[in-house]
């Protein structure tokens, strides 16, 4: 009988331990942050096509990162395309110039990402310039962002056609 004893003594140690184990990978499974409902503020020199992103509540003249969430969360814009602007001169352009430029540039990507022209989509676009200190040391990046004015998005835009 001890010897009996101890064996159901294991068995049910054993049991109990892989019983809790069970349970707390069951109870923890949903905790933390995963990839579906991740946000974190990102440079935005490491902004990629289509990242979703949440703007600042405050308009900032030079904005160095923002907050890109998972596309099924709740945002208003998202990243459809990254472009290189022309002019190779170390001074910075004319603003109109920049303009021209980037909204030829997001005008020609938008269709490609979003699935229909812009001419005909709910969507609006805005984009991101290089500053001036960025500018002199080499970025000639244009940042193309789709925008939702309407209410906020719960998916990508990708091919949505909206």
């Amino acid at each position: 009988m001890g010897v009996r004893g101890v064996k159901t003594s294991r068995w049910r140690s054993r049991l109990a331990v892989v019983i809790c184990c069970t349970i707390f990978a069951v109870l923890t499974s949903g905790c933390g942050l995963t990839s579906s409902n991740q946000s974190q503020a990102v440079s935005v020199f490491k902004l990629a096509v289509g990242d979703c992103l949440v703007p600042p509540t405050k308009i900032q003249a030079d904005l160095t990162s923002i907050t890109v969430v998972s596309c099924n969360l709740a945002h208003t814009q998202q990243v459809f395309g990254i472009a290189k602007l022309s002019g190779s001169s170390s001074s910075y352009p004319t603003t109109q110039t920049l303009d021209a430029q980037a909204n030829g540039l997001c005008l020609d990507k938008f269709a490609q990402f979003v699935g229909i022209p812009y001419q005909k989509s709910k969507l609006f676009f805005t984009y991101m310039l290089p500053s001036v200190g960025s500018w002199s040391a080499g970025d000639r990046s244009v940042v193309c962002v789709l925008e939702s004015v309407t209410g906020p998005l719960h998916r990508s835009a990708k091919g949505s056609k909206l």
